[in-house]
């Protein structure tokens, strides 16, 4: 089987298992006492270096609250959260779909309408050569750190700063930061 034919077919399989666990995890919050969807929103993220990589990400997200939280003591709490996101990437006119899905821990004080969150999602990729990067194989990791914004009612506004990779399992590994700001309908 050519490389090709071995990130097509590995490529497929990615979606198809990230797919399934979005399902997974929509089902959970219409069945599970514990899941509930929290969230959904869109962000646009930028690549932060000058203008020879151009590159940008967009993408519509969802996010369910988990039954393992913390009480840290009276006023700061630890949630974990499932993150799920399908969009668009690219550079230079040459696109990519982008499919992630992972955990994220929040922190929160109570009565701070400001959330630190953090987290690591498999991500798959339709396309890993781009016009000044070869992002060397369709299976990435996306890590990041950002903070949520409650707006009070339903409204968050969220910046994060993202890096995705490979995390070496090819070559080449080359990485990409992105700047994220987002909006998200609260439930």
């Amino acid at each position: 089987m050519s490389s090709f034919s071995r990130n097509a077919l590995f490529s497929w399989l990615s979606a198809k298992a990230l797919g399934t666990g979005v399902l997974l995890a929509a089902g959970f919050s219409v069945f599970g006492q514990d899941v509930k969807l929290e969230s959904v929103g869109v962000r646009f993220g930028f690549y932060p270096y000058g203008h020879v990589e151009d590159f940008y990400q967009a993408d519509a997200c969802a996010a369910w609250t988990l039954p393992w939280g913390w009480d840290l003591d009276p006023v700061w709490h630890l949630q974990t959260r499932l993150d799920a996101a399908l969009g668009w990437i690219g550079e230079g006119g040459t696109d990519a779909a982008i499919c992630s899905s992972g955990p994220t821990l929040c922190l929160s004080r109570q009565n701070v309408p400001l959330v630190f969150e953090a987290g690591c999602s498999p991500t798959v990729l339709t396309r890993t050569v781009f016009p000044s990067k070869d992002l060397g194989f369709p299976f990435q990791f996306t890590t990041h750190a950002g903070l949520d914004w409650d707006l009070g009612g339903h409204f968050r506004l969220t910046y994060r700063f993202q890096h995705m990779s490979n995390a070496s399992i090819a070559r080449p590994n080359p990485g990409l930061n992105f700047h994220m700001l987002g909006v998200s309908y609260l439930f």
